[in-house]
C-alpha cells in the first residue's frame, strides 16, 4: 500500500517515514506534504492508498483536508497523527479510519494501517460516520476511541451495550470498549437488531440463547459468545424478551 505523509514538522515527517518504512507491505510516497494545500495536490497526482495526516497545520488544517477528501469518489483512507487528542469526534465526522496521538508508536501505526486495508476506501464514510451526520441510516460499524487509536467494531460482532454513568460499555467478540454515546440513541438507531432487557442494557437479538429464572426469582439471559456469563433481565422487560424469543 502506498502511504502519503502530511505534516508541517520535518522531524515528524521523518519519524513517520521511518516507522512506515520498517513495516512490511507499505511504501512511503515522495515528496511528503507540509500543509493542506500541498496534500490535496499530491493526493490528486500520487493517488495514495493511505494518508497519514496531521491536524494542526498552517492554512488548511487536517480536518478540512479530510472533509475535502470525503467529496471524492474514491478517497484514500485517512489516519490522523496528531499531538492533540481533543479532535477524535471531528475525526469520526470526516471518516477517519485511525486516530493516533504523537509520539506515534510503531505497534499502533501497524494496527491502524491494517484497518485501512478493510473495508475498502469507498465504504469508509458510510461505516464510520454517525447516522445523524451522514443521513444514510444505521451504521454497519461502531467507532470507539481506545488507547490504540480509533477502533471500528462491526455491528454483527457486538454482543451487548450496557450504560454505566456517562459511558456505555460495548462488549464484542474480542473484548470491550467504552462509547461516549447515550444508550437511548443506540436503541433508536439499532432497535431492529438489539432489544432492551434492562433500563441500562441492550443485547443483540440474534445472540439470545436462553432465559432462566434463578431460585430467588430473578431472570437471567444467556447470550452466545458470553462463555456462560449471564445478564439480568428486569421484571418489566421479561415479557418482551419472552415474546421475542418465541418469534426467533
Amino acid at each position: 500500500m502506498n502511504v502519503l505523509i502530511v505534516d508541517d514538522e520535518p522531524l515528524a515527517r521523518e519519524r513517520l517515514s521511518r516507522l512506515v518504512g520498517d513495516l512490511e507491505g507499505y511504501r512511503v510516497l515522495e515528496p511528503a506534504a507540509s500543509n493542506g494545500e500541498e496534500a490535496l495536490t499530491l493526493i490528486d497526482s500520487l493517488k495514495p492508498d493511505v494518508v497519514l495526516l496531521d491536524i494542526r497545520m498552517p492554512g488548511l488544517d487536517g480536518l478540512q483536508v479530510a472533509a475535502r477528501l470525503c467529496e471524492k469518489e474514491a478517497p484514500p483512507a485517512v489516519i490522523f497523527c496528531t499531538a492533540h487528542d481533543e479532535f477524535a469526534l471531528e475525526a469520526f465526522q470526516v471518516s477517519a479510519v485511525g486516530y493516533l496521538v504523537k509520539p506515534v508508536r510503531s505497534e499502533s501505526l501497524a494496527e491502524a494501517l491494517k484497518k485501512a486495508e478493510r473495508p475498502n476506501r469507498v465504504q469508509l464514510a458510510a461505516l464510520t460516520r454517525p447516522a445523524a451526520v451522514s443521513g444514510s441510516g444505521p451504521r454497519s460499524h461502531i467507532s470507539a476511541r481506545t488507547r490504540k487509536g480509533i477502533e471500528l467494531i462491526p455491528l454483527d460482532q457486538v454482543i451487548f451495550f450496557i450504560a454505566d454513568h456517562k459511558y456505555v460499555t460495548l462488549r464484542h467478540e474480542h473484548g470491550e470498549v467504552l462509547l461516549d454515546e447515550p444508550l437511548k440513541a443506540l436503541e433508536d438507531e439499532f432497535g431492529d437488531r438489539f432489544v432492551r432487557i434492562h433500563r441500562n442494557a441492550l443485547v443483540a437479538r440474534e445472540r439470545i440463547e436462553r432465559l432462566q429464572r434463578t431460585p430467588l426469582g430473578h431472570f437471567q439471559l444467556y447470550l452466545k459468545g458470553m462463555n456462560g456469563e449471564a445478564l439480568t433481565v428486569s421484571r418489566r422487560h421479561v415479557a418482551g424478551v419472552r415474546k421475542l424469543m418465541n418469534n426467533l
